[in-house]
């Protein structure tokens, strides 16, 4: 494994915690935002960013990010222009990984060849995309890598074993494991058996590194899956609050650093 996502979660690793993966809508409440709020959550303790690309039927995502996604669209965020804000952010320094994360429609009107090259040239290290499962989407995932940029691929609870087999050759930087059936959102606990969950796909993916992610919003669990997983995913909670500073007046960076800050405190093991 190479790459800004691998160093990334081999040096959290030597540092005994998970990696923390911070999900954010681009354009929410406007790409000016974002191209601050990046190099803040850095700052706050976010290893890897997992950047929205605003979709009109984002259909793997609950309220919170639905709403982010119809901000951003309404702000005019294009997938063109969040290639160029990471572009900026690459050029202002930021070094720490990015993966977009989408759906399939914005990726094929751009070209999945174009895509690829564009992402690339613009610093993008991987790409996820939730309505493409892993058995149509061999095609792109090599397109990506010829690019060097890492596809990702989803897991469910309800993924056979053939499927995290499969799902293990494609991906490349980590493999991304949905705690629960359902859509994203904040979740008042840890469902039962996720433990035995990403043991199960850490032997079928071999060494990949497995993050876990859909309703893990709080220090309290994002400290228990950390124990047994490699990476932590936290979105819908940062969407809100900013969501909520917007709505009180306040500097939606702030609140979103604030509570990253509080759930990088709680990565270690």
């Amino acid at each position: 494994m190479s790459g800004r996502i691998a160093r990334a979660f081999t040096r959290s690793a030597r540092e005994g915690r998970a990696a923390l993966v911070v999900f954010v809508e681009a354009g929410d409440p406007s790409l000016e935002v974002t191209e601050r709020l990046l190099p803040a959550l850095v700052e706050a303790g976010a290893d890897v960013i997992e950047l929205g690309v605003p979709f009109s039927d984002p259909i793997a995502d609950g309220p919170a990010i639905q709403r982010a996604s119809e901000r951003a669209l309404a702000a005019g965020t294009s997938l063109a222009g969040v290639l160029d804000l990471v572009a900026r952010a690459r050029s202002g320094g930021l070094d720490v990984p990015v993966v977009l994360f989408g759906y399939a429609n914005p990726v094929l009107a751009m070209g999945e060849a174009a895509f690829a090259s564009r992402a690339a040239e613009s610093g993008v290290d991987g790409a996820l995309v939730t309505d493409l499962p892993p058995e149509e989407g061999q095609a792109f995932a090599s397109t990506l890598r010829a690019t060097r940029l890492d596809p990702v691929f989803l897991l469910a609870p309800t993924s056979p074993p053939r499927r995290i087999r499969t799902v293990g050759r494609m991906s490349r930087g980590f493999v991304y494991v949905v705690s629960r059936p359902g859509v994203t959102g904040v979740r008042a606990d840890v469902p039962g058996g996720l433990e035995d969950l990403v043991g199960r796909v850490k032997a079928g993916v071999g060494r990949l590194p497995v993050a876990v992610g859909f309703g893990i919003s709080t220090p309290g669990q994002v400290a228990a899956v950390a124990r047994f997983a490699d990476g932590v995913v936290v979105g819908s909670a940062v969407v809100l609050a900013m969501e909520g500073a917007v709505a009180a007046g306040e500097d939606p960076v702030v609140a979103a650093a604030t509570l990253v800050r509080r759930l990088a405190a709680a990565t270690g093991r």
